[in-house]
């Protein structure tokens, strides 16, 4: 599990994350949600080793993040950012195939069972249909479930996912969230996803944790933190619960 020990984080004299304490454990989703600024990807950034903490630790399997390797915290964590690097003439299979990066360098030779990984990750993202066509010939949310074949070829227990529904219309937003609660579910990850839309937070999210200026303001299961006192709170403005008539889902809206 990831514990996260009054960690912190300051850049310029400013801190952007106030002490926090929280454990993330496996097999669940945790959505981090609160408006821009708020510390959300700061949060996701320090479980990733994008950036350090300034103070305090986090610790993954009771062992401090400074003292995993890359390589050897790759194999466990797996880090998808806001701001996806460019796959210009990569196909689909390529792409997904960087996902063994970890077990082998950037030069290794791909073995039969990374072959095997490879079309595994391809199996469970539905991705077969264009595996081999170019990654940028794609629509929104055929790249996303591309990007996150190449996590799952990766072999962590952890994926950490910056908005992952960035410009997708609703449409895929759905698809995509789906498409991480079933892994989540079947193979048991834990997933921490940092998501603008409380509503869909509440819906595939099995916990929420609310940030606001930096600080952890409230967290808990979507049942218990979707009322109207939380929402304020959280996002600044009125907010009214309301009672999915179909599922009970609860779900907010302006007042």
């Amino acid at each position: 599990m990831f514990e996260v020990q009054s960690a912190s984080f300051e850049i310029a004299g400013k801190t952007l994350l106030s002490p926090i304490d929280f454990t993330f454990g496996e097999g669940q989703i945790y959505g981090l949600i609160g408006h821009n600024g708020s510390g959300k990807s700061t949060l996701l950034k320090l479980l990733a080793q994008q950036q350090p903490v300034s103070h305090g630790n986090i610790q993954l399997d009771g062992r401090p993040l400074t003292q995993w390797k890359p390589r050897e915290f790759a194999r466990h964590v797996a880090y998808l950012p806001q701001h996806l690097p460019s796959a210009e003439n990569l196909t689909c299979r390529e792409l997904i195939g960087f996902g063994r990066y970890p077990w082998h360098g950037l030069l290794g030779r791909l073995t039969r069972h990374d072959h095997q990984q490879i079309e595994r990750a391809i199996a469970l993202t539905h991705t077969e249909a264009f595996a081999d066509r170019l990654v940028d010939t794609l629509s929104g949310g055929e790249r996303q479930r591309v990007w996150l074949a190449m996590l799952l070829a990766q072999g962590s227990r952890y994926l950490l996912l910056d908005e992952p529904l960035a410009a997708l219309d609703i449409a895929h937003q759905v698809e995509v969230l789906a498409l991480v609660r079933k892994l989540c579910r079947e193979l048991g990850l834990g997933v921490v996803i940092v998501l603008h839309d409380v509503n869909m937070a509440a819906r595939y999210c099995d916990h929420l944790v609310a940030l606001h200026s930096g600080k952890l303001l409230a967290e808990g299961a979507p049942a218990s933190m979707m009322n109207d006192v939380n929402l304020e709170a959280i996002y600044g403005i009125p907010m009214r619960v309301m009672t999915h008539p179909a599922d009970a889902c609860p779900i907010a809206v302006l007042q």
